[in-house]
Parts: structure tokens; sequence; C-alpha cells
């Protein structure tokens, strides 16, 4: 009978609105968690088909269904960590539940950016899920793959060693005395003999500078530049060598920790002249472990150093600029050098681009991309299925996942030192609330209604 419907009708009303109402809760007690996305409950009628002139009429009462707001943002708020992340726009981020997971281990999806180093160095967000990403090869490449797992690694801070970086640009600029006075030794210089060259001390240059630079393990080497007046007019001789000359081994026709030797020219005007200068501007040392003769003015570190090959471009200066070398009637001067390169320095931290990389920061200044983080994206966000801790998996509702440059096509990019709040409105889920409590309570009348009705029907009988 009707009457029994009715009844059945209240309570599916007492049952829709008791989860709508654990929906409001959650969404409440969740306004400050990070990454949040709200749940509302979604109110069906469940009809019993009979349509309009049935003879009566049977109630057939209401379902609720769960709907995650997933692709609506919360407010963006800076912190003041620079592993704190959001997205700004479409997208989470890929975690693993362990740190030490391989490709087979599943992964899950997040917004929650909150991530710290724990113990070991990875990076961990506040519900314990490890943040992957692309590791970023010596060479600066990234291997970006739209959906291959196996490219990504748990990211790990501790296993970010020090750094140096060898010198490979060296820039000089000097001035030679235009009137200098050709020295008495010029007549017999002869820079492949060490009692006729400046690199053994024999001959004494007219000008003579040291100037330190770095090697490929970070240690401070100095090379030394000497410079002889020639009796031709508006040129010097000039001879680069170690200082000490045992850094270095040395091939035919350089001695004394020569490494390069010539003739620097100069115009009538005291600029470099370059068609006449026959000085190299490259240095290329071989490695200490190079263990093949050594050609005719080829050099390499001594094997004591234990260093790596290493090139290093000397820069002279552009001869219709300003700077470098000159040849002017003013006394010889080393003005400046502007030497790359640096010593060993610790790792001193990190910071994030809004392309996702991760730059690993040394006291010595300098700054690697280590990591890339990914974007994942997904045809239909909002029907990933929730897990624990914030995070999301596929379901054939939500399609499958592409990994994506921040920034590229729909993805959004990284904010660094920015979190993603709750997209919670409180006062939108207080007033869901009450409208909760009046529909629990009306439904609670229903049954009372009905239970009064039967009563009535059964005491017809007496």
């Amino acid at each position: 009978m009707s009457i029994n419907s009715a009844l059945l009708a209240g309570a599916s009303g007492l049952i829709a609105n008791s989860s709508a109402l654990a929906a409001v809760s959650d969404n409440i007690a969740n306004v400050n968690t990070v990454g949040y996305k709200r749940a509302s409950a979604i109110f069906t009628p469940t009809y019993d088909g009979r349509g309009e002139g049935a003879a009566s009429y049977t109630a057939a009462g209401v379902k609720t269904a769960t709907h995650l707001n997933i692709s609506t943002a919360g407010l963006l708020t800076g912190t003041t960590s620079a592993t704190d992340l959001a997205i700004a726009g479409n997208g989470m981020f890929v975690v693993r539940e362990s740190a030490t997971a391989n490709s087979s281990d599943p992964v899950a999806f997040t917004r929650a950016g909150s991530f710290v180093a724990d113990s070991s160095g990875y990076l961990r967000n506040s519900a314990g899920f490890y943040l992957a990403g692309w590791p970023v090869a010596a060479d600066g490449t990234v291997p970006v793959n739209p959906s291959d797992l196996n490219t990504l690694e748990t990211i790990n801070l501790s296993s970010i060693g020090g750094a140096a970086e060898p010198t490979s640009v060296m820039g000089i600029n000097a001035n030679l005395l235009a009137s200098q006075t050709v020295s008495a030794d010029e007549a017999t210089y002869d820079a492949t003999a060490s009692a006729t060259n400046m690199a053994s001390g024999t001959v004494t240059p007219d000008f003579q500078r040291s100037i330190p630079f770095y090697d490929s393990q970070g240690g401070v080497r100095t090379l030394t530049i000497s410079m002889l007046k020639s009796a031709t007019a508006n040129q010097w001789h000039a001879e680069i060598h170690m200082d000490p000359a045992s850094d270095v081994t040395t091939g035919a026709g350089l001695v004394d920790g020569q490494m390069l030797t010539g003739i620097v020219a100069f115009d009538t005007q005291g600029r470099l002249d370059t068609t006449n200068t026959t000085l190299p501007t490259t240095i290329d040392f071989l490695g200490s472990d190079n263990v093949a003769a050594l050609g005719a003015s080829e050099f390499q570190w001594s094997a004591a150093t234990g260093v790596a090959a290493q090139t290093i471009e000397l820069d002279f200066g552009d001869p219709d600029a300003t700077g470098g070398f000159t040849q002017y009637d003013s006394p010889s001067t080393l003005e400046s050098t502007n030497v790359n390169g640096t010593a060993y320095g610790n790792f001193a931290g990190v910071e994030v681009d809004d392309a996702g990389f991760v730059f690993a920061k040394f006291s010595n200044g300098i700054i690697r991309k280590v990591y890339q983080v990914p974007v994942a994206t997904f045809a239909n966000p909002d029907g990933l299925q929730a897990q624990s801790g914030g995070t999301y998996t596929v379901t054939p509702e939500s399609g499958t996942y592409t990994l994506n440059t921040p920034g590229l096509g729909s993805a959004g990019n990284i904010a660094a030192s920015t979190l993603e709040n709750s997209n919670v409105d409180l006062a939108t889920e207080f007033t869901t609330l009450i409208t909760t409590q009046r529909a629990y309570s009306a439904s609670s009348k229903i049954i009372t209604t009905a239970d009064e009705m039967l009563d009535e029907a059964i005491r017809m009988k007496r």
C-alpha cells in the first residue's frame, strides 16, 4: 500500500540526508587541509516508473551519490619553504607510497604539495607520499615521456653531493707600454730553450702576471703570462706557462711548463692585431690519466695532479671594443681578469621554477638542474577515485594519465614556495548544513505521519 511506500521513502530520505551530512562534515573538518577537494552529495529520485493516470502512486524515495570537485582549484598561498609546491592550473603531482619504489609499483596523484625532505633526503608530503620526477642528465636533457613511468625517480636531495666547476673561459684586460725599451735578451730570445726563454726565469719579462684558475676538482691552479717586447714594432713575444711547471707534462716544442708560445701583435692605434697575432687562444689540457705519447705542442696534467682534461678559451678582447689587450703609451698593467669556474662547494639548498625544474644550490654559487617535476593531466579529473592521504587513482571515468612538462598544453605551471588551500567555502557548507538538517527532520516527519495513518487504519478493526 502507499502508506508503506511512504515509510520507505521517509527512511530513504533519512539515509540520503545522513550521507549528505557526512559529506558536509568532511568538508568542514578539512577546510584547512592542503589540496583537499570538496565533496558534495547529489540527490537522485528513485521513481517506480509509473506515469500520469496510474490508479495509485507508490513512493520510491531518494538516493545519493557523492561527487568530488577535483577540477576546482583552491586558493594558492605563499609559504617560506622552497619545497612547498602547488600547481597553478590543471594537473596533479605524481607520488608513490615508498621512497624506494620501482617502476612496477603503483603510483597515485595528488594536489597536496607540502613536501619536505625526510631523514634520507626524499621529498615526502604531509600524508607520507613521495614526490616523483624526471632526473636531469649531465648534459641538461630530460627523458620526458607522456606515458612511461619508468623514466620517473623518487626525488632525493641527499643524493646531491658537492660540486666544483672547472675554468673554461679566461678574459684578460691588460695594457702593454708602447714605448717599452727592447731588452738586450730579445736578440737571443728563443722560447724553445730554457737558457733563452721567460718560463725558466733566465730571460726577465718586460711584463708578467700570474692568474689563478680552477681545475676539474675545484683545485686552484696558476698560470703565468710573460711578455717580452720584440724588436719588430708593435709586437711582443708571449709565453703562457704553469706555475709550478711540475703541474703539467709537455710534448716537443714546449719546455719549463709552457703551454702556449707565440707573438701578440698590435696595430698602429694600439689595438690588438688579430691577423699578425700567432699566440693561440685555446689552452687544451689532456687529462692526467692520458697514457698516449704527447705530440708536438701538446701537454697534459701531470699524473700526480689526478685531474681531468680541460679546455680554457683565452679572451684577449675585440679590437673594435674597449678592454682586452691593448698597447698604449701608458705603463704596463693587468687591469682585470674575468675567470669563470668555482672551487668545491657543499650542497646548500634547492629552488624550483615554474617549469618544474629542481635546482640544487651550492655554497660556491653553482646552481644545477637535478630534476624536473612532471604534471599529470586527465581527460576527466572529476572521475578519479579518491584514496587516503588526499591522493587519487585512475578510473575508466577519469581516463588515463598524461605526463606533461609544466606549462605545456593543458598542464599548469609549478608554483614554488606555495600551497593550494582546500576548495571548501565555509559559508556554503554551513548553508548546506542547515538545509540538510531541515531535510532530515522533514523525512522523519514522513515516518511519524505514516505511522499515525497506519495506526488509524488498524483502529478501524476495533
